[in-house]
């Protein structure tokens, strides 16, 4: 859960994770479940989890990240969903969900569009929904775990300005306004670096403590899928 999917990424993991999905029964005595990508405590990351992820990144960006990085990127999301249910942080809003949803619909030419390349990516309705709230959830709590303890100076809005803004604008050939019109909006971009970087110190640190075990992904993206009896 990077910088990159600190959307407001990331609904408590008992539910954010589609539960194990149970398919047809070839015979009384075997049955098809959900495959297993990683476990984390006493608790399980899926392959459908991983999959929905996926799905909902190629919906937004058209492409999605590797298998491990999904991976990774569901580990993170459980590390935040832990400490968020336990602080019993607030779900968010069924309106949220529906206005995130009707942007993310905005994008397509049209509801044809739509309904399309959410059936080539392998959503639908409701579990798009699902990703949303999940994601909102937990970029929230994290924005809330940190934002609150970062302090902005003048001289690093000054300096980002100066090494980062203008340089960037003048190699698009492009004149940088003054800064003076420009000082909430680079405090905003700097809180949010900050947030993102203890994030991710958060996280490495918390995995370090926990007992995590990765399993073989080798073939389960084609639809290969564990059985059991």
């Amino acid at each position: 859960m990077r910088a990159a999917c600190l959307l407001a990424a990331w609904i408590p993991l008992t539910a954010w994770a589609p539960a194990v999905m149970a398919a047809a029964r070839p015979s009384p005595q075997a049955r098809i479940v959900d495959s297993i990508v990683a476990r984390i405590e006493n608790d399980i990351i899926t392959l459908s989890e991983l999959r929905e992820l996926g799905a909902y990144q190629q919906l937004l960006d058209g492409h999605s990240q590797s298998d491990g990085e999904l991976r990774s990127e569901l580990i993170e999301q459980w590390i935040v969903n832990n400490e968020a249910n336990t602080t019993r942080f607030p779900l968010p809003a069924e309106t949220e969900v529906d206005r995130e949803v009707t942007r993310i619909q905005g994008t397509f030419p049209n509801a044809v569009a739509y309904q399309q390349r959410l059936a080539a990516v392998g959503l639908n309705a409701e579990g798009l929904r699902r990703v949303v709230g999940r994601q909102i959830y937990l970029a929230r709590y994290v924005d809330y775990k940190f934002r609150s303890s970062i302090q902005v100076d003048d001289a690093a809005i000054a300096d980002y300005y100066r090494n980062h803004l203008v340089p960037e604008l003048q190699a698009k050939g492009q004149q940088a306004p003054p800064l003076e019109g420009l000082t909430d909006q680079i405090r905003e971009v700097l809180v949010e670096q900050a947030v993102s970087n203890r994030a991710s110190a958060w996280f490495d640190e918390t995995k370090s403590r926990l007992k995590i075990t990765l399993e073989p992904m080798d073939g389960l993206r084609s639809g290969t899928r564990a059985s059991q009896p």
